[in-house]
């Protein structure tokens, strides 16, 4: 009897994640799979990567605790393509078979694969689009003589320097300025050398040696 894994995922507190478990139970009873753990996050994203659950079946699944995963859908697993195939290429790696219920796929046979195959291509050019995209816009503001690069934040920078040296914190004027710490910090040191310059420029120079002036 193959040993299986169960991985289900909610995105709020309130939904049942029974619902899951209890179609996966049953899937697995029909093929004779023996569930010997069930992985759940609840009330979690499923575009966050990280996720408590995943992250200990992939690890179990590196340690060959199990031969399958079952999932309700692909969406339980994650929200983009390029994080779906990450996880599966994971499973795959670890001669882990992967089965959805719901899209009725199976990588244990040649449709399964054949269809996560699909799936990365339309991914990878999904990508090269967006990248030429990217890379067409830039060509044509470039022979527009338009500016490149993002547009720089309107911030009140002395407003901001005058916040930080009265003793706010960083973290407090982050969140008034809407930047982030690291510019805080840039922002009040772009202005203590400005500060310094302007002190240096200031100061007289002396063309004449002391002797020379005496005279």
């Amino acid at each position: 009897m193959k040993k299986a894994a169960i991985y289900a995922r909610v995105s709020t507190p309130d939904q049942h994640i029974e619902t899951q478990l209890y179609l996966l139970r049953e899937l697995a009873a029909r093929r004779g799979f023996e569930v010997v753990h069930e992985y759940t996050d609840v009330g979690i994203s499923g575009s966050k990567a990280r996720r408590g659950g995943l992250d200990a079946l992939l690890a179990d699944a590196h340690r060959r605790k199990f031969s399958i995963v079952l999932v309700a859908a692909f969406d339980r697993v994650a929200r983009s393509v390029k994080h779906f195939l990450t996880v599966v290429d994971e499973l795959n790696d670890s001669g882990i078979e992967f089965v959805s219920a719901r899209e009725n796929i199976d990588t244990s046979g040649a449709m399964g694969r054949m269809f996560v195959t699909i799936i990365g291509c339309i991914a990878e050019l999904e990508r090269s689009l967006i990248i030429e995209r990217i890379k067409a816009g830039m060509r044509r503001r470039r022979l527009e003589g338009l500016p490149m690069g993002r547009a720089p934040l309107a911030i009140d920078r002395e407003g901001l320097v005058r916040d930080r040296r009265s003793g706010m914190s960083l973290t407090q004027v982050s969140k008034k300025y809407g930047v982030s710490r690291a510019s805080v910090v840039r922002f009040a040191r772009e202005a203590m050398k400005g500060e310094s310059a302007q002190v240096a420029g200031l100061q007289p120079v002396m063309t004449q040696s002391p002797a020379e002036c005496v005279a």
